[in-house]
């Protein structure tokens, strides 16, 4: 499998460079899309489907390639992996139904390939991520091997997509699903923020809404601890909660991340990226340094070491909180995940991460950077 990235700021630039990438020794049969929801999506889909590429895409909040990182663009990352290796399947979720789409997906997978992988993105901020990632393993086993993200709206948390050939939706998942015998992928979730105080226990919560923890409102604890003085709603930024994002401990596993996405001032509770269950034990965070690039670079090292020596293309899920906190050294996290395997790159800054907890179970993650590692066998 070879491996060619192309990017662009509109579907004509996206043409040319797809027609200069095409050639008779690169005949790509599958393209990983991330643009802005700015861009037109319909028109960039019709383009590869006339060249007989199939498509995995998904909006983002920024997107990259090893040429760097964009905004309101366009990022592909295009394969040309035999058609016999992999199919694509889009599905929409009306009913809020996640866990019994990932079911039929996962029974589909399973009677097309002895040992199906997943690549996924799903639409909708309020869409049950975990439920999708349940619904793969209630089929195949806790083992399954599922790597993703959320789509991005630019920042505006109001309307992202998912899209294949023909068809894109405010409300479903796009899958890749490839036969694991002749393609490998492995993933690594890594979030490197440093956990702070002592542990606490979540003591109010319904799915993502925290209301209190230590039975006191969530976001009074973010005041006090951050050390923030006359908080309105006018004056408290996303990037206040964020800087004490909630680490969730796991029985197996590292913890798990949970920004804060928005504020309830009317009982200072908070809505998080992910569901945090009542009685769950969590830290607070410590703003970031430098030091949580160094720990992403070290994870892919390890995965490298560990499973996956070689490769051909690298994806990055990587949170848009990550964005936000580390600014223009985000890039030097891509470069450095890039240099590990020296291959072509692409990824987005995501919603959430869908990924394996280090040592741990699927999960649906946070300002994390989810890096999957794909190589023919």
């Amino acid at each position: 499998m070879h491996a060619k990235t192309i990017n662009g700021s509109s579907p004509s630039t996206i043409r040319i460079a797809l027609e200069q990438t095409i050639s008779e020794d690169f005949k790509p049969t599958l393209a990983i899309v991330f643009l802005s929801v700015k861009q037109d999506r319909d028109a960039v889909s019709r383009i590869l489907t006339d060249a007989g590429i199939a498509i995995y895409g998904a909006t983002s909040n920024g997107e990259f390639t090893g040429e760097g990182i964009t905004a309101g663009e366009i990022a592909i990352l295009l394969l040309d992996i035999n058609p016999a290796y992999f199919t694509i399947v889009f599905e929409e979720f009306p009913d809020r139904n996640y866990r019994q789409v990932t079911q039929s997906i996962a029974t589909k997978a399973g009677e097309k390939f002895a040992h199906p992988c997943f690549l996924i993105a799903g639409s909708n901020l309020n869409t049950d991520a975990e439920a999708l990632l349940h619904g793969f393993e209630d089929i195949l086993g806790i083992n399954v091997n599922v790597n993703g993200g959320m789509a991005g709206d630019d920042f505006a948390f109001k309307e992202d997509f998912v899209f294949t050939n023909g068809r894109n939706t405010s409300n479903g998942i796009v899958v890749v699903i490839l036969d694991e015998e002749k393609i490998s992928m492995s993933g690594r979730a890594t979030f490197g923020w440093k956990p702070v105080g002592t542990e606490k226990t979540v003591t109010k919560s319904e799915g993502n809404h925290v209301y209190t923890i230590d039975d006191v409102p969530v976001l009074d604890l973010i005041i006090k601890f951050g050390g923030y003085e006359n908080v309105t709603p006018e004056n408290f930024a996303l990037e206040h909660s964020i800087a004490l994002s909630m680490q969730l401990k796991r029985e197996t596993g590292d913890p798990v991340m949970r920004p804060a996405l928005l504020v309830d001032w009317d009982d200072h509770s908070i809505y998080c990226g992910g569901p945090v269950p009542q009685g769950a034990k969590m830290r607070f965070s410590l703003p970031p340094d430098f030091d949580v690039i160094e720990k992403v670079i070290r994870g892919c090292e390890d995965l490298k070491a560990e499973e996956i020596p070689e490769a051909d293309a690298l994806l990055v899920f990587n949170c848009a909180g990550r964005l936000l906190s580390l600014g223009p050294f985000i890039s030097e996290e891509i470069e450095g995940i890039q240099n590990v395997w020296d291959v072509p790159i692409a990824g987005m800054f995501s919603s959430a991460e869908l990924a394996r907890a280090t040592n741990g179970n699927l999960e649906m993650h946070g300002f994390t950077a989810c890096t999957v590692v794909l190589k023919e066998k």
